[in-house]
């Protein structure tokens, strides 16, 4: 099984939840993988260039699989990034790379770079990668005011394009709110939209250094697995 990671804006997430879906899985008992076409804000540590996104997944699982297609320093857009870096994008490598990755694991995140509308080349969006894959998209939202707008402009999007929107995570959700706009923010989007709310994860401080068995067992108390990745998990344990 596969599925497309977005966000709804920068900074919600996203990384988080693929990396944690990605370990989740491989608990689970299944071959899982993350595959990052575009690293913008890659890193160099001991002489190499590296994407500080697979390290995180490498952190939570070693024995995830991961690769990376195109690494580029600039914290931007795709499209800026490897224009600043004299690089060229080819649709054709991404979409081979992705089959190779594929063929390898039993579950496969592909995490895109920012939202749906993030320009990879001049004649490409991130939108036009999700299709070119042809799987499941997972929104990743914060919980915020404003969430509302952005995640329903997000779902919208997909819908137009024809892509399979599998629900939404909200991410980073604030325990004992009393905030309204937080706390009405996934019915909305649900009563907006035809897009299910597949799971809260509550605010993790530190996430980063947190342990991984724990991060696991919080997301699948948080999540429907089974509704992410639409497959039904044998004796699927609350607790590990």
């Amino acid at each position: 099984m596969q599925v497309f990671v977005t966000g709804t804006d920068t900074d919600v997430g996203k990384t988080f939840v693929t990396a944690g879906l990605a370990a989740v899985m491989q608990s689970l008992g299944y071959k899982s993988g993350v595959y990052k076409p575009f690293q913008s804000g890659a890193e160099v540590k001991n002489g190499f260039l590296v994407a500080p996104d697979l390290a995180y997944v490498k952190q939570l699982d070693f024995y995830v699989e991961t690769l990376c297609s195109y690494l580029m320093k600039a914290p931007t857009a795709p499209y800026i990034a490897a224009e600043l870096e004299g690089i060229e994008i080819e649709m054709d490598t991404v979409k081979k790379e992705y089959e190779t990755i594929k063929n390898n694991c039993e579950i496969l995140l592909v995490e895109g770079a920012g939202g749906l509308m993030v320009p990879v080349t001049k004649e490409v969006l991130m939108i036009d990668v999700a299709k070119m894959f042809d799987i499941p998209l997972l929104i990743v939202a914060r919980p915020d005011l404003g969430t509302i707008n952005h995640t329903l402009l997000t779902i919208n999007a997909a819908k137009q394009a024809g892509l399979d929107v599998a629900g939404v995570i909200i991410n980073r959700y604030p325990q004992g709110t009393n905030d309204p706009a937080i706390k009405t923010a996934p019915k909305l989007i649900e009563e907006y939209s035809d897009a299910t709310i597949l799971g809260i994860i509550p605010d993790i401080k530190d996430f980063k250094n947190a342990k991984p068995g724990a991060l696991i067992n919080i997301l699948i108390n948080s999540l429907d697995i089974e509704g992410i990745f639409r497959i039904k998990i044998p004796k699927l344990n609350l607790s590990i």
